[in-house]
């Protein structure tokens, strides 16, 4: 089939994964071509297959093998894309290993990807997913984040505090590709998510779905507690879209839609969800608001609020007949 003129190629990099996985949807339907990297290994191997049954995916989506400890097998995929999403991360896999080395390897393969762009003399933008973990961790420091916030690596591995292993890992893969693209003249944007929730088309119901519920819900096993920022997946994978296709994005980017209490969860699920009681934990872990109003100033909208995040993910888990107990 001839390729549209119109979107043209570009690449996801672990396109098996939650956010990763709707971003395809999200471009499949707005006329992309898109080429998916994932990894194939006896241990940690994803499957794709599910990727197949999305709207156009036949004619337009291609899966690459590619991992992050080899950065040259990204090559192939992204050979004459126009745009690049680097959402992959291994460090959920990878935690048995010392975190010098699994952030080695990210930073490592963020570089080899970067590179693989500016051999491409395709590639117009690279789009990083980064993490609110990013900006949130710092000692004695309050108040809404924005995007000069950076979390204190020092900090975070001295303290080890929850989350450090992953939050240090991205921090320094996301200060090495901003610096990178700065340096070689390649135009790389960050996006920074804040609790994702909604729905998915992964068949295993992932992660931070179930962690943002549990959060809504109190139920959080280590201590986390509302009030918490959270944004739905579509907005977020939106958001990816809007700013490969902006002209002229600049550095990092929050996507954040709102700052949820323990009360308007507790006033959705009073009336649509009566079944699930809202509990406090015994410690709680202080979670920060951040702002969204750099990415909102530079045109986007925020479509979903709390009841649709709520809505879409229960409802998806039930359809799936994921058992919900809280």
């Amino acid at each position: 089939m001839e390729e549209r003129k119109l979107k043209g190629r570009v690449c996801v990099t672990g396109g098996a994964g939650f956010i990763a996985s709707w971003i395809i949807k999200r471009l499949l339907q707005n006329d992309y071509y898109v080429n998916l990297t994932v990894r194939q290994d006896p241990e940690y191997g994803e499957d794709t297959s599910f990727l197949y049954n999305l709207p156009g995916a036949s004619e337009r989506l291609q899966v690459f093998n590619a991992n992050l400890s080899d950065p040259e097998s990204f090559n192939a995929a992204i050979e004459g894309c126009t745009g690049v999403f680097h959402v992959a991360c291994e460090v959920g896999h990878q935690i048995k290993e010392p975190e010098e080395v699994v952030t080695k390897r990210s930073i490592d393969g963020a570089r080899g990807i970067l590179k693989a762009c500016l051999n491409s003399k395709t590639v117009k933008r690279v789009v990083y997913t980064s993490s609110a973990a990013a900006v949130s961790f710092k000692d004695k420091e309050d108040g809404v984040k924005d995007e000069s916030f950076w979390s204190d690596v020092d900090y975070l591995r001295s303290s080890k505090i929850l989350t450090w292993f992953y939050a240090v890992s991205k921090i320094l893969t996301e200060k090495a590709m901003l610096e990178f693209g700065e340096q070689n003249g390649l135009d790389v944007v960050s996006v920074i998510p804040t609790m994702v929730l909604g729905p998915f088309i992964t068949p295993k119901p992932p992660s931070s779905v179930l962690a943002s519920l549990c959060l809504a819900f109190g139920t959080h096993p280590v201590g986390f507690a509302l009030p918490a920022a959270m944004v739905h997946v579509d907005d977020l994978a939106k958001a990816h879209i809007f700013l490969l296709e902006h002209p002229n994005p600049k550095g990092r980017y929050i996507c954040s839609s709102c700052y949820v209490t323990a009360e308007m969860v507790s006033q959705i699920a009073s009336t649509k969800y009566p079944e699930f009681q809202q509990k406090t934990p015994d410690q709680v872990i202080k979670l920060p608001d951040y702002s969204s109003k750099k990415l909102i100033d530079l045109g986007f909208v925020f479509k979903y609020g709390l009841e649709e995040m709520l809505d879409d993910a229960i409802q998806c888990c039930k359809e799936k007949g994921i058992p919900l107990k809280w």
